[in-house]
């Protein structure tokens, strides 16, 4: 059984390491789908819990992988997720970075450069949507969201600041209640 979920972890994440242009924050919407919807291999609330501690960690966006294989498969399962979304990608790059270098004017380039700016894009909408669709949404995130906003437009409070305050308001509120 734990043979088949590791095996599961590299065709999971594998294909998804070569399809995160614009780093790992593009391929979010697809490990959502996959480790929600497609391997069941974890809920709507768990996967939001997994995005938001490998964003709140220091590193890539990337380290979701290490998360969801350390809760699929154990320390392993962490190993090889963590090496499934890294090691192919880094391959690619690495051997496309040495012909950018020996082709510094060339056509192909300019017309790669130019398109894969909207994917990108794109594909970091669609994790965010994604996230955004796995969080309970109630009046309370509603009006916290829009506050946050409004603080981080119109002022220079540091989003650290913002979060701990965010935190002590909502702990006031369980302990009130």
């Amino acid at each position: 059984m734990t043979d088949n979920r590791l095996i599961g972890l590299v065709l999971v994440f594998a294909p998804l390491s070569l399809l995160s242009f614009g780093g790992g924050q593009a391929v979010v919407a697809d490990i959502g789908h996959q480790t929600v919807g497609v391997q069941q291999w974890l809920t709507g609330p768990q996967f939001q819990d997994m995005f938001a501690i490998s964003r709140a960690a220091p590193g890539p966006s990337t380290l979701i992988a290490a998360l969801i294989g350390y809760q699929v498969s154990g320390f392993l399962g962490a190993i090889i997720a963590t090496l499934a979304i890294y090691v192919p990608s880094s391959i690619v790059v690495y051997y496309i970075s040495k012909w950018w270098q020996n082709h510094p004017v060339s056509l192909i380039k300019t017309a790669v450069e130019n398109g894969l700016a909207p994917v990108a894009i794109g594909l970091i909408f669609a994790g965010a949507v994604a996230v955004i669709e796995s969080a309970p949404i109630t009046a309370l995130t509603l009006a916290t969201t829009a506050a946050c906003t409004a603080v981080l437009f119109y002022t220079k409070v540091s989003p650290y600041l913002l979060v701990l305050g965010v935190a002590a308001t909502y702990l006031g509120i369980v302990f009130v209640v």
